[in-house]
């Protein structure tokens, strides 16, 4: 059979609808209106196989039930069943790149099949965050299609990946594509970064505060960072000012400006503005006309200097590599949110998204929900401001309410560093967290080294992390523990890192000098 007509999810009257007549549906369905599949799971053959106890149970969070470890049950389970049917999924971006995954699935008559929905959603979201794309072609079962199409009409979870990944990110409605043709992969690197020659400013966009760098030759003559509150502003001059400003301070610091390099949460292509939290109070029509090309304005204010403004975990990663001079780098910047990075084994930096906030890291029923969208147990919620604020109920740590998540975080490392056994639990919580998620995330990237950064590893904290996450991978996963380094940076580093590495994006073209007063 050669590849029949996608079906494709879009707006209608404020619901989603799919274009051409559906399947009838086979194997077990969906719970009908918005309610999860998820929920359905619990006293069931599904559950035994996907929520399964740690062998190092988080301090604060004794009912955290680890992806990595459903995944790897799922897997071995499927693949030992004799009439286990194979899933080839193939993600495609603009440009014609797909990127392969290959899993095994349950037949409808095995009373596990029930699982097989919502391990294939969790897979196929863990997908859509890491590398990105609109079009989904899937070889496999046509009613666990069918199913996987249901999850994307019909829940506020799958709504969301649709509207921010496949039509904010790359301009298309998802498309879900069943063919027993899938297209061969096709993927794209480049090699970013690493010019130090000139004058040049780096920066550092993050959700509760901005840094700048500014280097000369390759050499750091000023790193300074500025709280600021940009998530929450619905005036876009608030977000472009606070750049101005912190750029005008750096260039104080150099005899001319050749050229600016940017780190920012959020996706960006070409250095516009796709989708990026820093903004996402900005109202739609607002964002279109203002907040889109905010750095071609930005660019233009500063004499047309080259400039370009990347992912703060590309960065991050970018970061990393050229800090420890190796490749395979996974860049994990856990600040406001969780930032994700790669620089693939060549050195080179990929077309993936790698928005690691939006990836699966709990299966537990009642895990944390994400308040954006509106999903549970996804990786903002375990490796970030976020993750220590919700954790300070079960530690037993009573801060003022009014207190900012940033000065939360301030105020639990200060206990931890006063040797409060409370505030330790915090991070060791955070810590478990980490080893079990670089175990799934082993799964999706041909990992060798990760990098802590962000403000959540500053300090004693970042050492306590580091323990947990070493000690789960050792009793759990020990063949990954033995091939996988990991890596915490110096303080300075840590802190000013991803806006040193940024001010190498740039390349300055040859015999050209600009300057700014």
């Amino acid at each position: 059979m050669s590849r029949v007509t996608p079906y494709v999810i879009g707006p209608l009257r404020g619901i989603l609808h799919m274009v051409v007549a559906r399947w009838p549906a086979q194997g077990p369905g969906l719970p009908s209106g918005a309610e999860s599949f998820k929920k359905n799971l619990d006293m069931s053959a599904g559950a035994t196989l996907l929520h399964i106890a740690p062998k190092v149970s988080p301090p604060l969070d004794p009912d955290f039930r680890p992806i990595a470890l459903a995944y790897r049950r799922f897997c071995e389970a499927a693949s030992g069943t004799a009439r286990s049917q194979p899933m080839l999924l193939a993600l495609e971006q603009p440009g014609g790149l797909i990127f392969h995954h290959r899993v095994r699935v349950f037949p409808p008559d095995d009373t596990r099949s029930e699982a097989n929905i919502l391990f294939l959603e969790r897979v196929v979201k863990t997908l859509l965050w890491s590398r990105g794309g609109w079009r989904l072609h899937v070889n496999g079962p046509k009613w666990l299609v069918t199913q996987l199409l249901e999850h994307y009409r019909e829940t506020v979870e799958g709504r969301f990946d649709d509207e921010t990944v496949a039509r904010r990110m790359f301009d298309h409605p998802l498309e879900i594509v069943p063919t027993d043709q899938v297209p061969p992969e096709r993927t794209w690197s480049v090699r970013l970064g690493r010019h130090w020659e000139g004058c040049r400013i780096g920066f550092d966009l993050g959700g509760s505060d901005r840094k700048v760098a500014a280097v000369v030759h390759g050499q750091v003559v000023f790193s300074d960072e500025t709280p600021w509150d940009p998530c929450t502003r619905a005036d876009p001059q608030y977000h472009f000012e606070g750049i101005m400003d912190m750029l005008q301070s750096a260039a104080k610091r150099l005899p001319r400006v050749d050229a600016i390099g940017g780190s920012a949460a959020g996706v960006y292509v070409q250095n516009r503005v796709k989708v990026a939290s820093l903004f996402r109070s900005i109202p739609p029509d607002v964002f279109a006309s203002r907040v889109r090309d905010l750095f071609y304005e930005i660019q233009e204010a500063w004499g047309g200097v080259p400039l370009v403004v990347m992912n703060d975990g590309e960065v991050a990663a970018l970061a990393g590599s050229m800090m420890l001079e190796r490749s395979a780098v996974l860049g994990l910047a856990m600040g406001t949110s969780l930032a994700g990075g790669w620089v693939n084994p060549d050195g080179n930096l990929t077309s993936w998204i790698n928005e690691l906030a939006f990836v699966p890291v709990d299966l537990q029923p009642q895990a944390p929900q994400d308040e954006w969208s509106q999903d549970r147990g996804v990786g903002a919620q375990y490796f970030s401001q976020q993750a220590v604020g919700r954790l300070l109920v079960p530690a037993g740590i009573d801060l003022p309410t009014d207190l900012s998540l940033p000065d939360k975080l301030h105020q639990v490392q200060a206990l931890l560093a006063e040797g409060d056994p409370r505030a330790r639990q915090v991070f060791e919580t955070i810590g478990v967290y980490l080893g079990y998620q670089l175990a799934y995330l082993a799964e999706f990237y041909p990992v060798e080294h990760v990098l802590l950064l962000g403000r959540v590893t500053s300090g004693t904290s970042g050492q306590v992390l580091l323990e947990q996450a070493r000690h789960v991978l050792q009793l759990e996963f020990p063949t990954l523990a033995a091939r996988l380094s990991l890596h915490l940076p110096g303080e300075r580093f840590k802190r000013h890192g991803q806006a040193i590495a940024a001010a190498s994006l740039p390349e300055i073209p040859p015999d050209v000098h600009r300057s700014v007063a």
